[in-house]
């Protein structure tokens, strides 16, 4: 009886001793982490599908991730979100400083990432929005990047509440005011009106994404040349104070696991 006891206490230990090592506990390797210096910046990105309007070769969205491409790259040291939207807004991808898992996620966006079809600016702004600390009042910016063809009259109201919440958007206009036919994947054809049968137009407004700029101390910015969209994006950008925020991604950490899978064995 003693040694059968014994032996349910050893196993038991190396049980506990395993889960702890599976646990991995670490610690930061060095007195302090790595903190970075920057701003925190949500990219939203119009996905429906007047976005696959070809006025901008080869589309006005592949020409958007493209632009979203060369931002991140002159943006290192922030922290970036994504949201997606059309006739609905989704967080996609919430604040990091992980750009590579920002450029996967920009790459697969795609109409069919949101399948309310539409285009409501209001509840695109709201949704990026809640993707800062609700605390801080500085340092928060947002890229707003779309055709214009809003179908929701609470846009200019919402940048108004979100400007008096210390928000800054700055709008991309993304295509030409003068229209293109919107080509439909299913059927290789023209989107077609059913109510009239007739080849559906979509033109960029251009009005709507300026008084969404001009009302929260944005920019506006027609993407025509994405090295020049981005410059000056960056430049507008550039007045937003930058904080200091740890960057776990760039930490070297001391782990323990070993000791406790020593003991478990």
């Amino acid at each position: 009886p003693g040694l059968f006891g014994l032996k349910f206490c050893m196993v038991s230990f190396a049980f506990v001793a395993g889960v702890v090592a599976v646990m991995d506990l670490r610690k930061p390797g060095g007195a302090e982490g790595i903190n970075r210096k920057g701003i925190d910046v949500v990219i939203a990105l119009d996905v429906s599908k007047s976005m696959l309007a070809t006025d901008l070769a080869p589309n006005r969205l592949e020409r958007a991730k493209q632009l979203i491409g060369k931002f991140m790259d002159v943006m290192p040291n922030d922290r970036l979100g994504l949201v997606l939207f059309a006739g609905k807004a989704y967080l996609q991808m919430p604040l990091t400083t992980d750009h590579a898992a920002a450029q996967m996620f920009v790459a697969a966006a795609s109409p069919d990432a949101v399948p309310q079809q539409g285009t409501v600016l209001s509840e695109a702004m709201t949704r990026s929005s809640n993707a800062f600390n609700a605390a801080e009042r500085r340092f928060k910016a947002m890229v707003l990047i779309s055709d214009g063809e809003d179908h929701d009259p609470d846009a200019l109201k919402t940048a108004k509440e979100l400007a008096a919440q210390g928000l800054m958007i700055n709008t991309v206009g993304v295509g030409d005011p003068d229209g293109s036919y919107i080509p439909d994947p299913a059927t290789g054809q023209n989107k077609i009106d059913p109510a009239t049968g007739a080849s559906v137009i979509s033109k960029l407004n251009e009005d709507i994404l300026k008084q969404i700029a001009a009302t929260t101390n944005g920019i506006y910015v027609r993407l025509e040349e994405s090295d020049e969209a981005v410059k000056q994006l960056q430049q507008q950008l550039s007045q937003i104070e930058s904080k200091a925020f740890g960057d776990v991604s760039l930490m070297n950490f001391k782990a323990y696991y070993w000791w406790f899978a020593a003991a478990m064995l």
